[in-house]
């Protein structure tokens, strides 16, 4: 006898990610924690993964896996170029996720958005979650701002409801769109640390002998405005520049080409497993300086590590931090030259904040609440 659904059991699509298990950016991570702990509810939830590559490098392409604690994982149609990729995933995702049998179809990001209106038309349920303003970012060319500048304004138009990650966004929508949506910002796991291992046989690093960034190599993470502060900074410790680049090769190099005459800059590449855990728990403090973000979880898996954090003051940020880190003005490398001199001149200070750092961060971001919120969000 085949069994019958329950309503409390949600069918549940999730799509607009590039892959799980995978650390490539913020949405897989995002992803990951709501599909799998959705599953380990007794929903029944599949992820539609891109076809290709890891934009982090073919060393990280990994067993392609049917299904990953509890979840199913489909592959659906990509074409694996620049420009094309999330593109015709999406689409190739929205006709699956709309002829599948779901109660709720789950997209994540502003471009995937823009099929949110199929799933709508075959009776589905959807929510879109926000991760950011994409259609800002640098790296896109004018089709690809106008697509996804477009998949806001179907996501405005078709979605049942819009998951916003910060209060910015929020007002974002309110003030452009007049639409209503439900501030739910990420989780955070609570960590485990690391002592410096891996990372001093590969790079010389010890506990406190660096400064890091740990992140995607995109122009809107500000890195080339912390080279050039860290390059005037007096210090002996390193400047670790960990992330892979993300159809952004060019940017990589010009990086490469700003630190070339600074032999205590390091880039390590994309990073995963063991050796991303042992840089989150050894610096000496975390940065981030970034421009745009929608809400940066490499701030909060660093402040989860009890990790004293610099970054930008850029409301998304500001938001996260509160009175806990430090913040230097957007854009600005002198005042990011000197607060960096200032911590590394102040061990005290920095000993104060990351005694904060790890209580406030996973009491104040939880993925179980965050779980239960966009739950009843599906069922109401």
């Amino acid at each position: 006898m085949k069994k019958k659904h329950s309503r409390e059991n949600l069918r549940i699509a999730m799509l607009g990610h590039k892959r799980i298990p995978s650390r490539e950016g913020g949405i897989e991570i995002v992803v990951e924690e709501l599909a799998t702990r959705m599953a380990k509810k007794a929903h029944s939830v599949t992820c539609y993964n891109r076809k290709g590559h890891n934009v982090a490098g073919s060393e990280f392409d990994g067993t392609k896996l049917k299904t990953y604690k509890g979840v199913t994982l489909q592959e659906v149609f990509t074409i694996d170029k620049r420009g094309l990729a999330a593109m015709t995933a999406s689409v190739s995702a929205s006709l699956r996720a709309a002829l599948g049998n779901y109660d709720v179809v789950h997209i994540h990001a502003e471009g995937p958005a823009f099929m949110c209106w199929l799933p709508k038309l075959f009776g589905k349920k959807v929510i879109v979650t926000v991760h950011g303003l994409d259609h800002q970012r640098a790296k896109w060319g004018k089709f690809a701002s106008w697509y996804i500048r477009s998949g806001e304004k179907n996501a405005v138009r078709f979605a049942d409801e819009i998951i916003v990650l910060s209060k910015g966004v929020q007002d974002y929508f309110q003030n452009t769109y007049g639409r209503t949506t439900r501030f739910i910002p990420n989780g955070v796991n609570k960590a485990k640390l690391r002592k410096a291992r891996q990372i001093t046989e590969k790079w010389g690093l010890t506990k406190d002998s660096y400064i890091l960034y740990l992140g995607r190599i995109v122009p809107e993470k500000g890195e080339s405005y912390l080279i050039e502060a860290f390059k005037q900074t007096k210090t002996d410790k390193k400047l670790v520049i960990a992330g892979g680049s993300s159809d952004t090769q060019a940017f990589m190099d010009e990086l490469k080409s700003l630190a070339k005459d600074d032999d205590r800059i390091i880039f390590t590449g994309f990073v995963q497993g063991e050796i991303l855990e042992e840089l989150y728990s050894n610096p000496y403090i975390y940065t981030l300086p970034s421009d745009l973000e929608g809400m940066p979880l490499s701030l909060l898996e660093a402040m989860s590590y009890g990790n004293c954090c610099l970054t930008s003051d850029i409301p998304e940020c500001a938001e996260v931090i509160e009175d806990k880190a430090l913040l230097f003005r957007k854009s600005d490398v002198s005042d990011l030259k000197a607060k960096l001199q200032n911590a590394c001149d102040h061990p005290e200070m920095v000993e104060t904040y990351k005694a904060q750092a790890e209580e406030f961060i996973c009491r104040k971001y939880n993925w179980d609440d965050v779980v239960e919120k966009t739950l009843k969000l599906y069922q109401r």
